[in-house]
């Protein structure tokens, strides 16, 4: 909800079709029927009535086979990459609520590593730039644990959320595809697409060397 210039509330609501239509109905009949109107908008990847996608930076996902295999999500905030390991990968699925958990900041350096390591491998799954969006700025709204964002990679593109779930030296966290024109209900993007955004080889390739 927003308390526009004018005086008028503005009402941001998403859900089923009857559900809204039920909500428009109980406001008519909660105030003057003539001073409610109702507007149909367009879903997009940020909140409708928030700030709208503030440039911030690049965002980059490495596939990282260690002790066990994970993809790692990667934010450019205030000038280090903020972290989190998503143990089945990031989905385009809105359905889908993929656990992240919080790891160690990196440096930018890091972002274009690909190659072996101590008993495994990396590839750079997927990168490009993001947008943070929300009412409240960033790194403020990762401290209290819900972040808007949108993505323009390769192969992710669109709004996502994240939302802690528990704190901890390892705070856990849910990654969720808002319900978008990018949105694929259905789809697995990560088996879809194993490829490196980078030099085209999976991380199988990589490991087979």
């Amino acid at each position: 909800m927003r308390l526009m210039e004018d005086g008028a509330l503005c009402v941001h609501a998403e859900g089923k079709p009857s559900a809204l239509q039920a909500l428009v109905s109980w406001l008519r009949c909660a105030v003057e029927p003539n001073s409610v109107a109702d507007q149909p908008v367009r879903v997009e990847g940020h909140e409708q009535f928030a700030i709208r996608g503030v440039p911030a930076g690049v965002f980059v996902v490495q596939e990282h086979q260690a002790t066990a295999h994970h993809f790692d999500l990667r934010l450019e905030v205030g000038g280090l990459m903020r972290s989190w390991a998503v143990p089945r990968g990031p989905s385009l699925d809105p359905a889908h609520k993929r656990l992240a958990v919080q790891v160690e900041d990196h440096d930018l350096a890091h972002n274009d590593f690909e190659g072996p390591t101590d008993g495994g491998a990396v590839i750079v799954w997927d990168r490009g730039s993001y947008e943070q969006g929300g009412r409240v700025p960033w790194p403020e709204a990762l401290e209290r644990g819900h972040a808007v964002f949108v993505l323009h990679g390769e192969k992710l593109r669109g709004g996502f959320a994240l939302q802690r779930t528990r704190d901890g030296d390892k705070p856990q966290w849910l990654l969720i595809k808002r319900r978008d024109d990018h949105a694929r209900p259905g789809s697995n993007i990560v088996a879809e697409q194993p490829e490196s955004a980078q030099s085209g080889l999976t991380l199988e390739e990589l490991l087979d060397d």
